[in-house]
């Protein structure tokens, strides 16, 4: 009999197409795993808290989480697969801005949205690279990311922080036209990966090889296909999103290598992250990336799969 998980998604979006896709494919399957996808608002108290008192046992979400978890308490969360590489978010401008540059949003009003701090983060870290006082600019994060869409396609805001699908939305609407990828104007980062509890971890650990399997081998599958692979493959979980805007949006999110070719969570990327939350006084203090991150499963993974020696 196969192994019940349910797995939550921070948010009903494909740049979380990697774990639908697992799903789709049956990688999880071929390893005794039923695996069932939610999302996060499924757990009103948090998906860290319903972690901690094991009512999940692995969820998808932001490394960010484990820090500030980390920070505030002492507690930890462990991250043991990377999905996604880049940040998945966009910036969005009313007009058509061929030459955008970060100097362009001084004195303009950019509406993020409240959930989750990591892109917002990654816009103060873009900003001062690009000499900005973020001081200088009217960023509201106070609205759900759904309010947030709605506030901007009612003329409210110069600019835009979202992800798909409204993307590729507002864009085949005319409402909207991309000003810059915060994926590429960030650079790669370990932005979202599989975590669960260190005593999980230690309990279960063929459960989470068996699953690191699954990811591993969807990442290799997302490699070698093309957008329109994607869409078909994640169709199903998103079936209010047309299909050439789905595979518009897979097609946006592989250009730039959104998702994570390896289930490897690197040191260097660990290390930008943290500064980027240090410096957004996200944090206070840091902490060892041994402390928050497990690579066993990863690596024993990938040596089985590619040899010791592409492993490393």
């Amino acid at each position: 009999m196969a192994r019940a998980l349910t797995v939550p998604m921070p948010f009903h979006t494909p740049f979380y197409a990697p774990l639908v896709a697992g799903v789709g494919l049956g990688h999880f399957a071929q390893e005794d795993l039923e695996v069932t996808v939610v999302p996060a608002a499924t757990y009103p108290r948090g998906t860290m808290q319903a972690l901690l008192d094991g009512e999940i046992e692995i969820c998808l979400g932001g490394l960010m989480r484990s820090f500030e978890l980390a920070d505030r308490t002492g507690r930890v969360v462990t991250h043991f697969a990377e999905v996604c590489s880049r940040s998945g978010f966009f910036l969005l401008a009313r007009q058509p801005m061929p030459r955008f540059k970060f100097q362009d949003l001084i004195g303009k009003t950019v509406i993020g949205f409240a959930e989750a701090p990591t892109p917002w983060q990654c816009l103060l870290t873009v900003l001062r690279r690009a000499a900005v006082d973020p001081a200088r600019v009217r960023m509201e994060r106070e609205r759900p990311l759904a309010d947030a869409i709605a506030a901007f396609r009612a003329g409210e805001g110069d600019f835009l922080e979202t992800t798909q699908p409204a993307v590729e939305e507002l864009v085949a609407a005319g409402a909207a036209h991309v000003a810059v990828s915060m994926g590429e104007a960030t650079g790669p980062v370990p932005f979202t990966s599989y975590m669960a509890t260190p005593d999980f971890l230690a309990r279960e650990p063929e459960l989470v090889r068996r699953f690191v399997r699954a990811v591993y081998r969807t990442q290799r599958w997302l490699a070698a296909s093309d957008p329109a692979d994607v869409a078909r493959v994640v169709a199903s979980a998103f079936p209010a999103m047309r299909t050439g805007l789905l595979e518009r949006a897979a097609g946006r999110f592989m250009r730039q290598r959104t998702w994570s070719a390896d289930p490897l969570l690197r040191r260097p990327g660990y290390a930008y992250l943290q500064d980027i939350l240090i410096s957004g006084r996200f944090i206070q203090r840091t902490h060892p990336y041994a402390a928050l991150v497990n690579t066993a499963f990863a690596r024993d993974v990938m040596a089985a799969e590619m040899g010791p020696d592409e492993g490393r």
